[in-house]
């Protein structure tokens, strides 16, 4: 009763539904007054026409039983012009008591009073304990992923969310959402951001400033997370006071431009664990190409352990007679001198720095052909927009004019001199056109992309990419290394890096007999006992204790996996 006093009262006290109360009570006035001008007509006719005299209780009943068409039969016309006004009355009641009546109940009260219902619904504060939590200030492509990633590091979240039927649809999503307005210092303390583990401020640069210094206005300490989407606003957010500010844009270009193999150092490291360099490489114009993992001799020959191996998108379990296809990116883990070891043996070969072809000359586009500058490459930029020519001109020299589906265009740009292309449209049909396209004109290209849908992740690497990188993995990456306190690992798109403890259905059990490749498809590559990594790349007999930590590649949804099967 308490809260269906509480819904009616804020029903009652918004606006709009005052308004849509008003017009309904218009409707009924409206039809009772034509019931009360059919109930005089009534009146009229009977006696002028039928000699009958009736009660004005009588007549309106009248009125009722035809205009709702019950038709009750006791009370008739039985001259022309009575049957006539009957007809009328039957109509019009047809139109104004079953059609228009519904609608406007359902239009004017209903569907308000539902919307109240669904409104009032929506949580606008934390519990009064609540501590360690995490607060996203938008529902975004980012949002989705690092609330995966903090429910399986058991990290408490919300997302904030000003509408209160949006935040009630997410709460039937099983997300834990809060409503209230993102430039309030009151939705904060009701988040109680004070106790807060961060705050993650994902919104529009300009808003994300707002955010920044209200956020700080409640709580000068509480670590604030800021993505900052225009080089320019980096400045502007850590004046405002954000913690860490993150250019994905920029940090995107540089990770795709990462990818390059170009150069002696063709082993890219993707991420560090204490003394581990986790680390992935491109084998064709290698001596690795179509020969076994046992055949390559690369554990015997640089000390590197070879852990998992890209193909198509999917990372796959190794075995010793995996044969490498030129296409594949098998994933490594070693110390820093195996790394060298190991970019010795990939660069003894062809060490002639080919110029590389970047298509798409925005934000990204732009950030990565300064990044190969950077590493003494020849870059050349392929726009087919006019303004951003000039950009790109002022930045990094002479782009080619044309559009890159030209084959006379890639040509002049140099495809059949370059060694990679990097495509850095913001379309993932046009990335994954441009990749069969450039694979089929030549099969030897590194080809590295962007996307933006990580739906799109399976496609372009059927396409023949290499490797692929979105802004949504990268931005998370980096959010949950942050608060974990450790480096950022990008095993490329899909991928990911667990650190997981030994759940107790797994104590004492080996390794091999585990089975956890097989029933989650997690690739285990390390094992850490208190603060030192103990086995990298552990054997099968390995035994498995409550006090180890697994140090696993795989994704999301072998992450969730090996949660349903072992935790």
């Amino acid at each position: 009763m308490k809260a269906l006093v509480s819904q009616l009262s804020f029903f009652v006290s918004d606006h709009q539904a005052r308004r849509n109360l008003g017009a309904l009570l218009k409707f009924f006035l409206f039809m009772l007054g034509v019931m009360l001008v059919y109930t005089t007509m009534f009146h009229y006719l009977m006696l002028r026409f039928e000699g009958q005299e009736h009660s004005w209780l009588t007549g309106f009943y009248w009125t009722l039983t035809v205009m709702s068409t019950l038709g009750f039969g006791d009370i008739t016309f039985h001259t022309d012009i009575g049957r006539l006004f009957s007809i009328l009355v039957l109509l019009s009641g047809t139109v104004l008591l079953l059609i228009m009546l519904p609608f406007a109940f359902i239009r004017f009260f209903y569907a308000p009073w539902l919307e109240a219902q669904i409104r009032h619904s929506a949580p606008r504060s934390v519990g009064p304990k609540m501590a360690g939590h995490v607060i996203i200030c938008c529902y975004d492509a980012i949002a989705q992923g690092l609330i995966q990633k903090l429910e399986f590091n058991h990290i408490p979240y919300f997302v904030l969310e000003a509408d209160p039927v949006a935040a009630a649809r997410m709460m039937d999503g099983d997300i834990s959402v809060v409503t209230g307005e993102v430039d309030s210092s009151a939705t904060y303390e009701r988040l109680r951001v004070a106790k807060a583990l961060a705050v993650i401020a994902n919104a529009e640069d300009t808003t994300n400033t707002n955010i920044i210094l209200t956020v700080r206005n409640v709580s000068p300490d509480v670590p604030i997370f800021s993505l900052a989407e225009d080089e320019d606003s980096i400045d502007i957010h850590e004046l405002s006071g954000a913690t860490y500010t993150l250019p994905l844009k920029q940090k995107l270009g540089e990770h795709l431009a990462a990818r390059i193999t170009a150069g002696p150092d063709v082993a890219h490291v993707v991420g560090r664990f204490q003394d581990l360099q986790i680390v992935e490489f491109v084998v064709h114009e290698t001596e690795l190409v179509h020969k076994t993992l046992k055949e390559t001799g690369l554990r015997e020959r640089t000390g590197i352990n070879v852990v998992g191996v890209w193909e198509e998108g999917r990372l796959q379990s190794v075995h010793p007679d995996l044969v490498l296809s030129p296409f594949s990116v098998p994933v490594a883990v070693g110390t820093e001198e195996n790394v060298k070891r190991l970019n010795d043996l990939l660069g003894a070969g062809d060490t002639t720095q080919r110029p590389v072809l970047v298509i798409g000359g925005g934000k990204v586009g732009r950030t990565t052909a300064k990044a190969l500058k950077r590493r003494g490459l020849a870059v050349r930029v392929v726009e087919k927009d006019e303004t951003l020519r000039k950009v790109i001109k002022k930045q990094i020299g002479d782009p080619t004019i044309g559009d890159a589906a030209d084959r006379d265009v890639l040509l002049r740009a140099g495809l059949e001199s370059a060694g990679a292309v990097v495509l850095t449209t913001n379309s993932d049909a046009v990335n994954i056109h441009l990749t069969v396209y450039c694979r089929r004109l030549k099969s030897e290209l590194n080809i590295v992309s962007r996307i933006t849908h990580e739906r799109n992740t399976e496609a372009i690497y059927r396409a023949g990419a290499d490797f692929a990188l979105s802004y949504p993995s990268l931005g998370r990456e980096y959010i949950i290394a942050r608060l974990l306190g450790r480096e950022p690992v990008m095993v490329g798109e899909g991928g990911d890096f667990f650190l997981v403890p030994v759940p107790q259905s797994l104590a004492g059990v080996s390794l091999e007999a585990s089975k956890i490749g097989q029933r989650s498809g997690l690739i285990v590559i390390a094992i850490e006992e208190g603060q030192q990594v103990t086995r990298t790349n552990p054997t099968p007999d390995t035994l498995l204790a409550l006090d180890q930590k697994l140090l696993m590649i795989g994704t999301a949804a072998q992450r969730m996996a090996f949660s349903e099967a072992f935790e």
